[in-house]
């Protein structure tokens, strides 16, 4: 298939090197030339602007930050609107709301293309060894049309509802995801207040019932005080902030969530968004 790409960062250049691996042809778009470099030796093609995409591509993914973004490819001078094709399909793989997703998707149903919001977890790993897990929300039958392209991504591909609907199911994994990180970082607060080795009491909690992915890779980070960022700190401080504004527009009591996302403003205001969320050990420490 003809694949347009907008989003050349940690997640979307490995994703495009997925499908150019698959065979299909790709195209991208990058504010920064410099971005595409190593998928055109890879074999992509480099299109002037996202318009330029739009004319010739079966189907158009975006990976960018916020809802902003994804409407300004899709909707901003020389954006995918202006070359669009009946029949295209938009996949936008970015985390935003929900709301926002709906009224992409309605927009583009009037110009006779669909929208998937197709949030994804897994971070850089999942994103380089095509082990995504992706959550779709949209038409169940344009998701067929690209489930080949979706299958060089990842190993997991679960259409959870109508549009907007694999938004909701990213802010559902955010928040179990992150309540795990704050939850490690409580343990790892509460071992040393104890005098305590916390590697030692992680290595005991990772064989029983609180064994998880989120202590295998945050926990360890803490024990060894690694704060680099593997997942910058302000992307789910972002995340979270979309899912209570979701939550509070639907009326959803979400008091655990509330709680973990005065932790990340906290994160925040102490200046370390730019460092790993396992950095909500510091918060707790400070």
């Amino acid at each position: 298939m003809k694949v347009g790409f907008v989003g050349l960062g940690v997640m979307g250049a490995p994703m495009t090197a997925n499908l150019l691996r698959a065979g299909h042809e790709v195209a991208v778009w990058a504010r920064r030339p410099a971005a595409a470099e190593d998928l055109v030796t890879q074999g992509a093609r480099v299109a002037a602007t996202p318009a330029a995409l739009a004319r010739e591509a079966d189907a158009l993914f975006t990976v960018v930050t916020s809802g902003a973004d994804v409407e300004e490819v899709v909707f901003g001078p020389e954006g995918f609107a202006a070359g669009l094709r009946v029949g295209t399909v938009v996949v936008d793989h970015s985390t935003i709301a929900p709301a926002t997703a709906r009224s992409i998707a309605a927009r583009l149903k009037a110009l006779g293309v669909d929208f998937l919001d197709a949030p994804v977890s897994g971070g850089g790993v999942g994103a380089r060894e095509g082990t995504l897990s992706i959550m779709v929300g949209g038409a169940a039958a344009a998701l067929e049309r690209v489930r080949p392209l979706l299958g060089a991504l990842g190993k997991t591909v679960v259409h959870v509802g109508p549009s907007g609907a694999g938004q909701v199911a990213k802010a559902c994994n955010q928040m179990v995801m992150v309540a795990a990180i704050q939850a490690c970082a409580e343990a790892a607060r509460l071992a040393a207040a104890h005098g305590l080795d916390f590697e030692r009491v992680r290595g005991a909690l990772a064989g029983g019932s609180a064994a998880s992915r989120v202590l295998d890779v945050f926990g360890a980070r803490m024990a060894a005080r690694d704060f680099a960022a593997g997942v910058e700190a302000r992307l789910h401080h972002k995340d979270y902030a979309l899912l209570m504004g979701a939550a509070a527009a639907a009326g959803a009591p979400l008091p655990v969530s509330a709680q973990v996302w005065l932790q990340l403003n906290s994160l925040m205001a102490h200046g370390w968004g730019l460092d790993d969320s396992a950095a909500l050990l510091r918060v707790l420490e400070a």
